[in-house]
């Protein structure tokens, strides 16, 4: 029921920089990995309910316009292209990861906002979870589920990006593999979509 490319999809964007990790990162630069655990119930929920809503969103428009989740797999693998090129060329400008002490509920916030759900509900969950209550149960445990390892990664990255003490660990090499895995998965998800045309 949930095929490898789900999952390596799903790991491969929830990695890449962005406001949700950004701010897991500075949270483990300001308080360390065990007490930033305490804001990956709030990064869960924020993809959970955005996730949903997207999902049902699309779900209903679908039903009348057939052709919407094959445009958005194209616009979401165009994205994932463009998000690759842009990591790619930030990867040796310097991020400020020095905010204010990260809460809950910003993080909940930012990940509610977070255009990553847009693109997991449209391209990454298959159609059949809006339709089908245990595809989508069972999709989106495993993306729940998903989230811890990555989150507590984000956080240790952060608590070493503190450090210093591992020299290659760094914001250019992170993001300069992170764009390669992106460009990786972004032509199997364009090649389904146009399988459908």
């Amino acid at each position: 029921m949930i095929s490898m490319l789900f999952i390596g999809l799903v790991v491969s964007i929830l990695l890449t920089p962005g406001p949700t990790n950004t701010l897991l990162a500075s949270s483990g630069i300001q308080v360390g990995v065990r007490k930033s655990f305490r804001l990956i119930p709030a990064e869960a929920f924020g993809y959970l309910i955005s996730i949903t809503l997207w999902g049902v969103l699309i779900g209903k428009i679908s039903t009348h316009f057939p052709l919407l989740p094959t445009i958005l797999k194209l616009f979401s693998a165009t994205y994932i292209v463009f998000l690759a090129i842009r990591l790619w060329k930030t990867a040796n400008v310097s991020q400020d990861y020095n905010q204010p002490t990260i809460g809950a509920m910003t993080l909940f916030t930012a990940t509610l906002l977070n255009p990553k759900a847009l693109l997991f509900a449209s391209a990454i969950f298959p159609a059949i979870a809006w339709v089908d209550l245990s595809y989508y149960v069972a999709h989106m445990l495993v993306f729940l589920v998903l989230i811890i390892p990555i989150a507590f990664l984000w956080t240790f990255v952060g608590s070493i990006l503190s450090a210093n003490k591992i020299s290659w660990l760094n914001q250019s090499n992170m993001q300069k593999t992170a764009s390669l895995v992106l460009m990786c998965f972004s032509i199997p998800l364009s090649y389904s979509a146009l399988l459908t045309l």
